[in-house]
């Protein structure tokens, strides 16, 4: 059985699920786990600066399965000075449980700066039957 499909809204910053029709669209599995990686706000490590104490996370996060990322994090940067790489390491994080679950043999990633106020993420799944899911991530980081 496939996953409801969930889709990305960047300029409301959330995700929903897809319709068809008057229902829930299903299938975009793959896509839908990355969505989900990616945009729910892993909690912050102890290591990373938070300016009001706030770590975030998910309610039922166990410490050895952690989900989301700290995409979130970038938010609160004013400066291009290393985004693309934090962005890029954050994104690698996320995803890492689609590679460790054999869900796919791996991927790339490479942030993209649309503006220098606006970074866009490409990100390749590449399955392990040698087939590639290219995704474009909109407005990771904008200033």
């Amino acid at each position: 059985m496939s996953d409801i499909t969930t889709v990305w809204n960047a300029a409301m910053g959330h995700g929903d699920y897809a319709m068809q029709g008057p229902s829930l669209q299903s299938g975009s599995d793959l896509q839908t786990a990355m969505l989900l990686s990616l945009f729910t706000d892993r909690q912050a490590e102890s290591s990373d600066e938070t300016t009001d104490g706030d770590r975030r996370g998910w309610w039922a996060d166990d410490p050895n399965h952690l989900l989301g990322s700290r995409l979130w994090l970038l938010g609160r940067e004013k400066g291009p000075l290393n985004i693309a790489q934090r962005a890029k390491d954050y994104a690698a994080e996320a995803l890492q449980w689609l590679i460790d679950d054999g869900v796919v043999a791996a991927f790339e990633i490479e942030p993209v700066w649309v503006t220098p106020n606006q970074l866009d993420l490409d990100v390749v799944a590449l399955k392990r039957s040698g087939a590639a899911v290219a995704s474009r991530f909109t407005e990771v980081w904008t200033q």
